[in-house]
């Protein structure tokens, strides 16, 4: 049985959390794992810690029914505990717009990754750390190459569900300018003085040489992109210059662009960098869920698409989920069923396969079993696509 000391470090990729935790495998202790969302209506006066509150109180009253031995409850407690105590800190709460933690005192573990979003906030007790969902927000995100520019310098950046990190920049070739100009008969003049001779030539020039900047900007994109493959592009500068770089991109780079945002690369940070495409990618999100919502109406009138949760429930255990659509609100206690895992609303679904487990929220074992499918999962935040599905639904990859 594996064990480990593992301990929050912002400068880990997703991926090398995922690969760590998942070398743990299942073991014979508990595993306390909680995914957080703290995003800024989260954390006003401190919702995230009422929802986790209520999440470890729900969780212990099941670990009652499911671990005899006290001490082994103790110990969850007190990771639960060691959770809680980590967040309420005000300091040590991460600037990212999500959080998962995994806590397990016999393993030695206690593992802090913050996260650019996460689906929905929930809290679990398993023999094994639950890293399904970190391994999807690594797949989905992916590579997105930002360029950030002015008229004299560009900056660029790999972005990923980790962070961001500064690439090589390109600076113009620009001389120097006072703001003058040289008339033709060598007398210095304002280059605001309409109709001197020069004075078009002389903003022609700026012209070309902010294009032929503008150009160079889209040229780095494009090698860059041959070397580091990106889902998605995202151009930001100052005031309308946000825009300047798109008519250079390769038509190719223009079906990967996810938006522009007002940066400004003089005074820019990494941090501001990925707060500028988290901005970005959730405008893209909701897009695709006007998108999905087009998709459910289709697919309910011609059968390839679910609303409801036991309907849902039942195309997952075809395996016939291709998306899982979910409302961020919705709770709903159900049963695992022993013999086949399925999960269900009641007892009754089971069948005579022996006495099913309950689960305290079949919405977060939803979830939890699409990624193991290796489904899509849409927690909806649009009103108007969450009002159209009655707390969990499903597009379908068959239909039965």
């Amino acid at each position: 049985m594996p064990t480990a000391s593992l301990f929050s470090s912002e400068s880990n990729t997703l991926r090398e959390h995922v690969h760590r935790l998942t070398a743990i495998g299942t073991t014979r202790h508990w595993v306390v794992s909680c995914y957080l969302k703290l995003e800024p209506r989260d954390r006003s006066r401190g919702k995230y810690l009422i929802k986790l509150k209520n999440r470890v109180r729900a969780r212990l009253e099941w670990l009652q029914d499911h671990e005899p031995d006290r001490m082994a409850r103790d110990v969850v407690a007190r990771d639960c505990a060691r959770i809680r105590e980590y967040l309420e800190q005000a300091g040590q709460l991460p600037p990212s717009r999500g959080v998962a933690m995994f806590a397990c005192e016999p393993l030695e573990l206690f593992e802090v990754v913050p996260l650019p979003r996460v689906f929905r906030s929930r809290l679990s007790i398993d023999r094994s750390p639950l890293v399904r969902e970190l391994a999807a927000l690594d797949d989905e995100f992916g590579l997105v190459l930002a360029a950030v520019y002015d008229r004299t310098e560009a900056r660029f950046y790999r972005v990923t569900a980790g962070g961001a990190e500064e690439l090589d920049g390109v600076t113009a070739d620009v001389p120097a300018r006072t703001g003058r100009f040289q008339g033709r008969d060598g007398i210095t003049r304002h280059a605001g003085n309409v109709g001197v001779p020069g004075e078009h030539n002389y903003h022609q020039r700026i012209k070309e040489e902010k294009q032929r900047h503008y150009a160079e900007v889209a040229d780095r994109l494009f090698a860059l992109q041959r070397a580091m493959p990106a889902r998605g592009i995202v151009l930001g500068g100052v005031g309308a210059e946000a825009e300047a770089v798109g008519p250079h991109l390769h038509p190719y780079l223009r079906k990967l662009l996810l938006g522009t945002v007002k940066l400004n690369p003089k005074t820019l940070s990494e941090s501001a960098v990925l707060e500028a495409v988290l901005d970005v990618r959730q405008l893209s999100e909701r897009r695709w869920e006007l998108d999905h919502l087009d998709e459910l109406r289709e697919g309910l009138a011609t059968g390839w698409a679910v609303t409801g949760v036991a309907a849902t429930l039942r195309a997952l255990a075809q395996g016939q989920v291709r998306v899982l659509l979910v409302d961020p609100t919705a709770t709903r206690s159900g049963v695992r069923c022993r013999e086949s895992g399925h999960l269900a609303l009641s007892p009754e679904e089971c069948g005579a396969t022996g006495d099913p487990e309950i689960v305290p929220d079949v919405v977060e074992e939803a979830i939890e079993e699409a990624l193991r499918q290796g489904s899509h999962v849409d927690v909806l935040e649009a009103p108007e696509v969450r009002s159209q599905v009655d707390e969990l639904g499903a597009l379908l990859r068959f239909v039965m």
